[in-house]
C-alpha cells in the first residue's frame, strides 16, 4: 500500500521509469525550413534548412489530484505545483530538452507507475 512514507520514494521510482522511457523514445525528426512562397506548404531547398533530430517541440505534464495524500505531499515537497483548472501539475520541465516526443513518454510511465500504486494520475503534453 502508498502510504505518506513512502511517496518520496515512489516519486523517484515514477521519475526513473520516465527517464528510461524518454531515452528509449525514438522521436520523428523533423526539418525546419522557409516555404518557397509565403503561404507555401514545402520546403524551399534554395533557403537554409534545419534538421531536429528530437523532433518537435513540446512540453508534457503528470495531472494528479491536489486533495490526495500523494497531491499534498509532492506540493509540500516542491514536486508538483497547482495546474488550472484544478489538481497539480508535475513537470518533464528540464528533461530532454524541448522533445515533446521524449517529454511525452517520460509522463506517460511516470502516471502509468503512479497509476500502478492506486494514485490517480494521467500524462498531458502540448507542442510549442
Amino acid at each position: 500500500m502508498t502510504t505518506p512514507a513512502n511517496f518520496e520514494a515512489l516519486f523517484y521510482k515514477a521519475d526513473a521509469a520516465g527517464m528510461a522511457a524518454g531515452e528509449a523514445a525514438t522521436p520523428t525528426p523533423m526539418v525546419v525550413g522557409s516555404p518557397s512562397s509565403l503561404f507555401g506548404n514545402d520546403v524551399a531547398l534554395s533557403k537554409p534548412t534545419y534538421f531536429v533530430a528530437d523532433g518537435v517541440c513540446g512540453f508534457a505534464l503528470v495531472k494528479i489530484k491536489g486533495n490526495s495524500a500523494f497531491g499534498r505531499w509532492a506540493k509540500k515537497a516542491g514536486k508538483a505545483r497547482p495546474d488550472y483548472p484544478s489538481g497539480l501539475a508535475i513537470s518533464a520541465a528540464g528533461r530532454f530538452n524541448q522533445s515533446m516526443q521524449r517529454k511525452e513518454a517520460w509522463a506517460n510511465a511516470f502516471a502509468n507507475v503512479l497509476s500502478e500504486h492506486g494514485i490517480d494520475a494521467y500524462a498531458q503534453s502540448r507542442m510549442d
